[in-house]
C-alpha cells in the first residue's frame, strides 16, 4: 500500500459515492491506494452510504466516531488506521478535486528529502460565498502574519504528507488548520500547489463563519505559544 486517502465527514451521505468514483478515476494505474472515510457521528446514511460501496471495492475503508468529535479527531482516526506511508487529506463535500492528488503525490516523492514536507492544496479561485472567501482572506493574512508559515491557505482540505510526520505533530482541537505552522515548528517545510476548488453541489456545510471566527482567534494564541516554546534538537552520531 503506498497512499492513504484520508476523509472525514459528517453526514456526507449524497456526496459518498460521486467523490468514491471521482477518486478511484484519478488514482486507478498511478499509485496502490486506499480510500478511508471517518464518519464523525453522522446522523444520515453516511456510513451504510460507504458500507455499500465497500462491498464491491474492498479498498474502501469505514472507520466510526460514535458521536462527533470534530474534523481534526476523524482525520487523527483515519492517520493512525491508515494502512499507507504517506496520506492524502480530502473534504467529503466534494469541493476538492481528487483530479489534483496524483499531482500532489508526485511533487511530494520528487521533493528532496531534507526535511519533512507538507504538500498543501491553494484554493487560487475559491468557489464559496463572498463571506466566507472574504473573512478567509482575512484569517489567512493574519494567522501568516503571526505564525510565518509562509502558507497562503491553510483551510483547503487537500493535504498529502507522510504518515509519521502527522502523528509526531501536536494534537489539539482544529489543529487541521494550522498544519503548516506546525510542520514549521518540526524543522519541515510547506508546499503551497494551486489546486482546483469546485462549488459544494449536495448537502450543506457543517461550519458557520462566526463559529470558525471565534474559535480560530482563542486556537491562533495557542499555536503561537506552541511556536514560541519549540526546540529542534541537533542529532549527531553516537561515536564511541
Amino acid at each position: 500500500m503506498e497512499l492513504s486517502v484520508v476523509i472525514p465527514v459528517r453526514n456526507e451521505a449524497p456526496n459518498i459515492a460521486p467523490l468514491v468514483a471521482e477518486i478511484r478515476a484519478a488514482l486507478d494505474g498511478v499509485c496502490d491506494y486506499e480510500i478511508l472515510y471517518v464518519d464523525d457521528g453522522s446522523s444520515d446514511d453516511t456510513a451504510s452510504s460507504v458500507r455499500a460501496l465497500a462491498r464491491d471495492f474492498p479498498r474502501l475503508r469505514l472507520v466510526r466516531h460514535r458521536r462527533s468529535a470534530g474534523q481534526s479527531a476523524a482525520i487523527r482516526t483515519g492517520v493512525k488506521a491508515a494502512r499507507a506511508a504517506w496520506i492524502a487529506t480530502l473534504d467529503g463535500d466534494g469541493q476538492n478535486d481528487p483530479a489534483d492528488i496524483p499531482r500532489l503525490w508526485r511533487i511530494a516523492r520528487e521533493a528532496p528529502a531534507t526535511a519533512p514536507l507538507l504538500v498543501a492544496g491553494w484554493r487560487r479561485r475559491r468557489q464559496d460565498g463572498a463571506v466566507k472567501r472574504v473573512s478567509s482572506r482575512i484569517a489567512n493574512l493574519v494567522r501568516g502574519a503571526l505564525l510565518g508559515d509562509g502558507t497562503p491557505d491553510t483551510g483547503c482540505g487537500l493535504k498529502l504528507f507522510r504518515r509519521e510526520l502527522f502523528l509526531d505533530l501536536p494534537f489539539f482541537d482544529h489543529c487541521h488548520r494550522f498544519l503548516p505552522a506546525l510542520v514549521k515548528r518540526q524543522g519541515g517545510r510547506t508546499l503551497s500547489v494551486a489546486v482546483n476548488h469546485r462549488p459544494r453541489r449536495r448537502g450543506a456545510s457543517n461550519y458557520g463563519t462566526l463559529d470558525r471566527l471565534f474559535i480560530g482567534i482563542a486556537d491562533l494564541m495557542g499555536v503561537m505559544w506552541l511556536m514560541r516554546r519549540a526546540k529542534l534538537p541537533e542529532i549527531v552520531a553516537d561515536d564511541a
